[in-house]
This record gives C-alpha cells, structure tokens and sequence, in this order.
C-alpha cells in the first residue's frame, strides 16, 4: 500500500486507525443529531476503504491524488446520505457509491472523446438499467431500454460501448516470471468478422422495415440457399421479379444501414 500512500493536511492515511461497526453505528447517530465531529470522524474512519477501491484503477491514471479526493467526494456522499434504521453494514453502502464517483470522472475525463448524443443516450441507458434494478432486480434488456428511449437497439450498444475505458494493447495479462503475455499477442484480426453485436443489431433493425415478401426472398436467397428460379417457382412469379425485388431490397438496406 505504500506505493498508493496519501497525504491529507499532514496526516498520513496509512496510520488511520479503521472503525469498528459499533463505533461507525455511534459515530452515525451523533452526526444526525448534528454533530459534525463525528462526521469528521466518520470521513477519517474509512479513508482506507477509499484507498482499497482505488487500487483497482492505478493502472488507468497517473495521478492518484486526483483519484483519491473523488473518491472522497463518493465517501462523503454515502455518509450523509447512509440509514441507520436499513441494517446494512457502511462499506456495503458506500463502496457502489464511492465507485461511481470515480467511474463518473473517468469517463467525463476519458481521452475518447464520445458525441454527446451517444453520452446522453449511455447516461440514459445508465439510468433506466438502474431504476429497472431497483425495481425488480434485474437489469432490463438492450431491445427494453431501446423502447423506452425511442431509439434502435444498435445504438444503445454503441451508448454504453462508449463508457468502456479504453485499455493500452501494451496492458500485460500474465506473467508467470518468464516471459509476458500482453494484450496484443491475444488480440485475432477481426476486421472480416459479421459477427460484430453492433453491426448485426443494425442490420437486423434495417431487415425489419422491408415488406414480408422482400424479406422471404433475402432469407430464401442467402440464408438458405436457393437460386431465384427457384424462388420464383415458389412463389408463382418470374425470376425478373424475384431479381427486382432482392436488388431492391438490398439497396434498402444500404440506405438504411448508412
């Protein structure tokens, strides 16, 4: 922990002492009667809990400081907002809200720079996956959040997409004292790949606006394999028509999918 020691007014928070939940349950009731020593107290307390989240995020900042005064800012968060009368331990409260915090200023400080359309569809997302949890316990599906948000599938994959940190190809994932595994020497050349979730979902949306007929004749095309004489023998039509309406189709998909 000495690599993450921090400083505040002089003290060093290696040597703050970690309170026990009797002291935090005292602590919390003298503060909501209104003394604000023992919310003092109770920030000093658990300042090694803001520490030990953070150890997870050194690898992405430079500047640790920064890191840790959110953090600060989630801590003190959930002290004034933490419920006695819910029977929880603290650190089970505060440490989604100390995450946040520093998950938020990640992202707000992230190098890519993301639309702001796409940031206020993901903020959205973020909100209605949250509510949907708190109401049910499960987190709604993208086609659900979609719905609510008046938007395609698609682009609330790309939405929360855009939240990810990005990672360094450099990033080493294992090392077992020989030589290191990084990023790149798993990464697989995926640039002929359809199997994108994005560009499927897009493409699946685009399919959904042809007519019946048009969409029977792509499925019996390329899915299943038939020649358009075929189709068109099906279908009681000539096979100038059955070519008509995939070229047409296709070219509705371009449009759309642009």
């Amino acid at each position: 922990m000495s690599k993450y020691k921090v400083e505040i007014s002089g003290m060093d928070t290696s040597y703050i002492e970690v309170l026990s939940n009797s002291e935090m349950n005292e602590l919390f009731q003298k503060m909501q009667n209104g003394n604000m020593e023992a919310r003092t107290k109770l920030v000093e307390g658990n300042l090694k809990l803001v520490l030990s989240i953070l150890q997870r995020f050194h690898h992405r900042v430079e500047n640790m400081d920064d890191l840790f005064q959110i953090g600060c800012v989630g801590l003190l968060k959930a002290i004034d907002n933490f419920d006695l009368s819910h029977e929880v331990k603290f650190s089970t409260y505060a440490v989604p809200m100390i995450l946040g915090e520093v998950r938020r200023y990640l992202r707000d400080n992230n190098s890519v720079r993301v639309s702001r359309s796409l940031r206020d569809i993901a903020y959205k997302s973020l909100k209605i996956k949250e509510q949907s949890y708190n109401q049910t316990g499960k987190e709604p599906s993208i086609e659900d959040i979609a719905t609510q948000l008046n938007v395609k599938p698609f682009e609330v994959v790309q939405a929360l997409d855009s939240l990810r940190e990005p990672v360094s190809m450099f990033e080493p994932i294992y090392s077992d004292g020989g030589d290191t595994i990084y990023l790149f020497d798993q990464l697989e050349d995926k640039s002929n790949n359809s199997d994108d979730v994005s560009l499927k979902m897009a493409l699946n949306d685009a399919i959904q606006q042809l007519e019946d007929r048009e969409q029977h004749i792509l499925d019996e095309r390329f899915i299943v394999g038939k020649t358009q004489m075929e189709i068109a023998e099906e279908l009681n039509i000539s096979q100038a028509q059955v070519s008509r309406i995939e070229k047409g189709a296709i070219k509705q998909l371009k449009k759309v999918l642009k």
